[in-house]
């Protein structure tokens, strides 16, 4: 029959066969992909650069090393975690009560779970890792959560706690991760920082440690972790995970754009642009509880110790203009130290928002006149402080650009800036400063008390504005026992309200967590971050390969 047709006709002919069988696999691509959806599929790996060096992996000891917390988040778990909105639930704990006088709680424990060793976990597990926690000998930072709290067993899965006074945050104290007894009971308080097993954890979560590699100094370049067939939670999707370790932000992003690595730990919004491989990295912003603000020490400055001053200094400062130009857009304004999203959070406040006209009417009618030099004084008094901060990049812009807007209005800044060790021993600590620009980390529970108590005022404490009198201790107290949700919401909106007043700090802005990894890795579905190890929180459900199964 072809042999019979002319050249033109075949053409013709081979053409409308290949346009057949073309449709015919088309429809058979369109089908399949109709018919069947993409699902997860076990294997491959993942390398993530972070700055630093790990030193202690335990849980006991890791909250003063962000790397420490970084592996031991997927090494360990907890009693409770928080989830991807950054609510808390339940991790080791199967469920749990609460006495009618909120003193007691009983924990029930998930069964069954093993530590990477093989051994079962029980509750026991638990009671010791609490009494490693509460002795002054270990030298946890933990401790100061569980003063006041004795801790029990009823069986091999149950855990009783009786705290001394109710709190409405005490869940949150049980987000470390546990140790387990059978490895860690012999070794002595002095050993306790040093034993091999800080390097190479044994825990019970989706992750257990295969390998590290040092170098010729003994610092490690890459620790490896591999995952758990074992983990309760279900075998993670990820095969292997690879930590390198960086100096600093320039090695860290040079070793992104060499592709060494898929993801950066965190890196500064100045950076992002950076990256080379735009297309194939996705830059995760996550809200997290943290915030920037300026506190003001009014027992080391005459002019701050006016509310006038301060209330000015409030309204001169230009927060979208310090968001736009250092944080490139990655964060949003804050008016009080309780930020969107957590319990208690009020529009219904004084915000001094941005109005230098403002500002200059409070120092007219105050009495401050500019001098020659443009710069305030009253009595006397020239309106002059220091403003104390850290060398990091963005706050010592930061700081730079409140100084120019400061003087705008006829107050003279005059800025300080120390490395964090330097700052924090001898200015933060003995309160040192006339002002101070510097961040405080939130955590879960929107509980003030730690940073604006009057019991807070020194080293320990957090209360870097020294603030506090009867009024506003009494509404923290009263918060911290509260366990009715609307109830306490409403006491910390009465105290944001007294503290606006106030205006003891100027609360600037609360940046996001910037997480930036490569496309290929999926899964990750984070709102809303308590801690920065918090982004590893649901990593067993991470993935990068995936296949096709039938709907």
């Amino acid at each position: 029959m072809i042999g019979l047709l002319n050249l033109k006709e075949k053409f013709l002919f081979y053409f409308l066969m290949l346009v057949l069988f073309g449709s015919a696999a088309s429809w058979g691509v369109f089908a399949y992909f109709s018919h069947t959806q993409s699902v997860p599929k076990y294997g491959d790996a993942y390398t993530e650069g972070i700055i630093g060096q790990p030193q202690h992996i335990n849980p006991v000891i890791s909250q003063t090393n962000n790397t420490d917390e970084d592996i031991a988040q997927v090494v360990f778990n907890g009693l409770f975690k928080y989830n991807r909105q950054g609510e808390l639930e339940n991790d080791l704990a199967g469920d749990y009560d609460i006495s009618e006088d909120k003193l007691t709680y009983t924990v029930h424990l998930k069964e069954e779970v093993l530590w990477h060793d093989g051994e079962i976990f029980s509750a026991d597990d638990v009671l010791f890792t609490i009494n490693l926690i509460q002795n002054p000998a270990y030298k946890s930072p933990l401790r100061s959560n569980w003063q006041g709290i004795t801790a029990s067993l009823q069986d091999k899965n149950t855990l009783i706690l009786k705290i001394a006074n109710p709190y409405a945050g005490s869940l949150n104290n049980l987000t470390f991760g546990i140790l387990p007894k059978h490895l860690w009971e012999n070794i002595s308080p002095d050993k306790f920082p040093l034993t091999d097993l800080n390097l190479q954890p044994i825990g019970t979560g989706p992750y257990k440690f295969s390998a590290a590699q040092k170098d010729t100094q003994g610092n490690i370049l890459s620790y490896k972790l591999v995952a758990n067939p074992n983990y309760f939670g279900g075998k993670p999707y990820i095969s292997k995970i690879t930590f390198n370790f960086y100096s600093d932000e320039d090695m860290i992003m040079d070793a992104l754009n060499k592709k060494e690595i898929m993801g950066i730990n965190s890196i500064s919004a100045q950076l992002i642009s950076g990256i080379k491989n735009q297309q194939s990295t996705l830059v995760h912003k996550f809200n997290i509880p943290r915030y920037f603000a300026v506190f003001f020490n009014q027992t080391k400055s005459v002019a701050l110790a006016t509310d006038e001053v301060r209330k000015a200094l409030s309204y001169a400062i230009d927060r979208e203009n310090i968001i736009r130009d250092i944080l490139g857009g990655s964060g949003h304004p804050v008016y009080s130290p309780i930020l969107p999203n957590m319990l208690g959070y009020t529009e219904d406040l004084e915000k001094y928002e941005f109005n230098p006209d403002k500002a200059n009417q409070i120092l007219d009618e105050a009495g401050w006149k500019r001098g020659e030099d443009g710069i305030r004084a009253k009595n006397g008094t020239a309106l002059e402080f220091s403003l104390l901060t850290t060398d990091l990049a963005e706050l010592s812009q930061t700081a730079e650009l409140l100084k120019n807007q400061w003087e705008k209005i006829g107050a003279r800044t005059n800025i300080q800036t120390y490395s964090i060790f330097d700052l924090q021993q001898n200015y933060i600590r003995p309160r040192e400063y006339d002002a101070l620009l510097f961040g405080q980390d939130l955590g879960a529970d929107p509980d003030p008390y730690s940073f604006w108590h009057s019991s807070q005022k020194k080293d320990p404490g957090l209360n870097l504005s020294l603030f506090g009198d009867s009024e506003t201790d009494k509404l923290i107290e009263a918060g911290r026992v509260e366990f009715d949700a609307d109830k306490r919401a409403g006491i910390y909106r009465d105290f944001q309200q007294k503290l606006a007043a106030e205006a003891p700090a100027v609360f600037l802005y609360s940046p996001n967590y910037i997480y930036s990894v490569n496309r290929k890795v999926q899964g990750i579905d984070i709102q809303n971050l308590v801690f920065p190890a918090e982004r590893f929180a649901d990593i067993s459900h991470w993935y990068i390969k995936t296949k096709r199964i039938w709907k």
